[in-house]
C-alpha cells in the first residue's frame, strides 16, 4: 500500500521511494516520548499505562525502567544525561551519569506541578523547557487521579537553575520542538481530553535571547486527530504526529505531505546513524521509517 501522500514537489525529496514502514515493537499499551541515544545506538520510549520505560537498540526490545513512575515525556541534556516528565511524581528528573535520579523541578511558588508531558532542551543555552498539562492527574490510566495545584503552563527551567512559567494560556499544552535556529518555539495544545469540541491546534512562539516568548500565535491546526508530539529538521520543516500518522508542515505552515501508518501516532523522533530515521509511537506499537531529512538539533554536545 502507498505509505506516503505528497501534497507538495517539496515533500518528493524528503522521502526515500524505497524505504518502507518497519514495526520496531509491539503489544504495549500506550507509547509516548521517543529519545535517541546516538553514542549507544539506541532509543528509549515509554509505555505509559505500563509503567514502565522501554529500550530498542539493534533490533532488539527490552525494559529499560520499571517502574517508571508513569514517565512520558524525554530528552537529553547537553551533557547526554535523560531527562524525563513523571506523571505520577509530577516531576521533571534528570538521570544523571552514575545513575542517581535528580529532581530538577517539581513545584513553584510551593504548589506541585500538575503531571509535566513533554520536554525540550535549547540547544545553545542548554535551558529546559516542558509542558505541565493535567492529563496524567485526571485518571488512573496513565498516572493516578490527584488534585492540580497549578494551572497547565509552559516552563523555562534556566541554566541558572530559576524555574518559570513561559506561557499559562493554554488549556492543554503538550509536545514542543524548537526551529533549528532557536528562534522559534512550537507548543502543541491539546486542550480537554474529555471535550471533542475542545480547541486544538499548534502555536509558534519567537523566542528572545532573554528566554521570554513574545507574538504567540496558532501555526497550524492538523486534521484528521490533532497534533501531540512534533520535531523539526534541519530545513525547519515540522514533522507532527495526527490521528492517521504523520503529517510534514512547511516552516510558513503548509501541509507538504503525510505517512499514514493506519491509526494515530503520538509522538516521534529523529534518530539513527544520521539522525535520519523517524521513530514513530503509534499506540501499541513502535514503528521507524528512513527519511532523506534529517532531525535538526541533538543537545547532546559530544555525540559521535
Amino acid at each position: 500500500m502507498s505509505l506516503t501522500e505528497s501534497l507538495d514537489p517539496r515533500f518528493n525529496r524528503l522521502i526515500l521511494g524505497n524505504a518502507q514502514i518497519e514495526v520496531l515493537a509491539e503489544n504495549c499499551r500506550w507509547l509516548e516520548g521517543p529519545v535517541w541515544f546516538a553514542d549507544h545506538g539506541l532509543l528509549l520510549f515509554s509505555d505509559i499505562p505500563n509503567n514502565r520505560v522501554m529500550r530498542w537498540c539493534a533490533g532488539q526490545v527490552s525494559v529499560f525502567q520499571s517502574p517508571s513512575d508513569f514517565a512520558n515525556g524525554h530528552a537529553r541534556d547537553r551533557e547526554g544525561r535523560l531527562l524525563s516528565c513523571l506523571h505520577h511524581g509530577r516531576a521533571v528528573t534528570r538521570r544523571e551519569l552514575d545513575g542517581r535520579v535528580t529532581v530538577l523541578a517539581d513545584r513553584l511558588a510551593g504548589k506541585r506541578l500538575n503531571s509535566p508531558n513533554d520536554v525540550t532542551v535549547q540547544p545553545g543555552n542548554g535551558a529546559i523547557w516542558f509542558t505541565d498539562p493535567i492529563y496524567g492527574i485526571t485518571t488512573d490510566y496513565e498516572g493516578g487521579k490527584q488534585e492540580s495545584e497549578r494551572p497547565p503552563a509552559l516552563y523555562r527551567l534556566g541554566p541558572d537553575g530559576r524555574l518559570s512559567v513561559a506561557a499559562d494560556d493554554f488549556i492543554g499544552p503538550n509536545g514542543l520542538a524548537f526551529s533549528p535556529d532557536e528562534r522559534r518555539l512550537y507548543v502543541t495544545e491539546t486542550g480537554d481530553q474529555f471535550d471533542p469540541a475542545t480547541e486544538r491546534h499548534i502555536r509558534v512562539f519567537d523566542v528572545e535571547e532573554n528566554g521570554h516568548l513574545r507574538h504567540g500565535r496558532v501555526f497550524a491546526r492538523i486534521s484528521p486527530g490533532y497534533a501531540d508530539g512534533i520535531a523539526c529538521d534541519e530545513a525547519g520543516n515540522l514533522w507532527c504526529s495526527a490521528g492517521d500518522g504523520v503529517h510534514c508542515l512547511s516552516p510558513e505552515g503548509e501541509t507538504l505531505g503525510k505517512i499514514h501508518t493506519g491509526g494515530t501516532v503520538a509522538n516521534l523522533a529523529f534518530g539513527g546513524r544520521h539522525r535520519s530515521r523517524l521513530f514513530l509511537c503509534a499506540g501499541t506499537r513502535l514503528l521507524a521509517l528512513h527519511t532523506n531529512t534529517r532531525g535538526a538539533h541533538e543537545p547532546f554536545a559530544n555525540r559521535p
